[in-house]
């Protein structure tokens, strides 16, 4: 059974720093591709970053490079997402998302998904 357990969401100030990990357990992890998404109350689930199975590619929302990175440890079976300068509208659920299609920003082409661990941002 695969599982993805997201951590290291939480409370900051606008302008603040966060790293969130997503660990995977049950399958081959370097196999998979990774992706971060988030959802906002009352909006739809959005793409955030992602990254190929073998840390060659990364992908992101177009309003965010720069600010956040992706990166992951197969060694540790974990994938990060780092944010920087948050925002107020960085407020959101972050959910990882594992997959067999490389930087894809679509859902339904990831297989499997964390329960999402939830940032606040205060102005």
């Amino acid at each position: 059974q695969v599982q993805l357990v997201e951590s290291g969401g939480g409370l900051v100030q606008a302008g603040g720093s966060l790293r969130l990990t997503c660990t995977i357990t049950g399958r081959i992890f370097s196999s998979y591709n990774m992706g971060w998404f988030r959802q906002a109350p009352g909006k739809a689930r959005e793409f955030v970053a992602a990254i190929s199975w073998n840390e060659d590619n990364t992908y992101y929302k177009d309003s965010l490079k720069g600010r956040f990175t992706i990166s992951r440890d197969n060694s540790k079976n974990t994938v990060y997402l780092q944010m920087n300068g948050l925002k107020p509208e960085d407020t959101a659920d972050y959910i990882c998302a594992g997959g067999l299609v490389e930087g894809s920003e679509v859902p339904g082409l990831y297989s499997y998904w964390g329960q999402g661990t939830q940032v606040i941002v205060s102005s």
